[in-house]
């Protein structure tokens, strides 16, 4: 959907913010032992990141209304701010992340994964930024994304629609080599 400047970059307060507490968790919450336990989840959370980032894109975002319909203003203006609104990404990361993952694995492994979803996201957003808004240098991350993301968007969007990592493009098959 269409946001203001304040919601489109609502994001990128709101989201390190949500990292502070997630991560005294980690600081303050308990012995070594507590804290591989928690860094471990971190990962976890990173990596799950990547898949539902693809998965979203790749299945909600091209095919269930009306997030299609959001999708497509994006492919038709890409450095329009259209994006998720902050409060909806951030109640599915507490309801549907944070406390069922509490409630089912306490809160040491809770705040780990949610940490590693939510910097997964944060990265995902400046990322996607990035490549509508910025210029990158030939060879950089940046550029290699942008490239990839360039092709997801002009060639009928049907491949490449991991936008941080090419990673689940190439295991399911819609990647495509520039």
């Amino acid at each position: 959907m269409q946001l203001s400047k304040a919601g489109y970059y609502a994001d990128f307060v709101v989201y390190p913010a949500m990292l502070v507490p997630l991560g005294a968790v980690a600081v303050w919450g308990g012995t070594w032992p507590q804290r591989t336990v928690w860094a471990l989840a971190c990962l976890a959370g990173i990596a799950s990141w990547t898949l539902l980032e693809y998965v979203m894109h790749r299945a909600v975002l091209h095919h269930v209304p009306p997030f299609r319909g959001m999708h497509d203003l994006h492919h038709a203006q890409p450095a329009a701010l259209v994006g998720t609104p902050t409060w909806a990404s951030a109640a599915f990361v507490g309801g549907g992340v944070f406390v069922p993952l509490w409630w089912l694995a306490g809160l040491n492994i809770s705040s780990g994964a949610t940490f590693g979803l939510v910097l997964g996201y944060l990265w995902y957003v400046l990322v996607h930024h990035a490549i509508h808004h910025r210029r990158a240098h030939a060879g950089s991350y940046l550029h290699r994304a942008k490239r990839r993301h360039g092709e997801h968007h002009h060639l009928r969007q049907t491949c490449n629609f991991g936008v941080t990592t090419a990673c689940w493009d190439r295991i399911f098959g819609s990647t495509r080599a520039h």
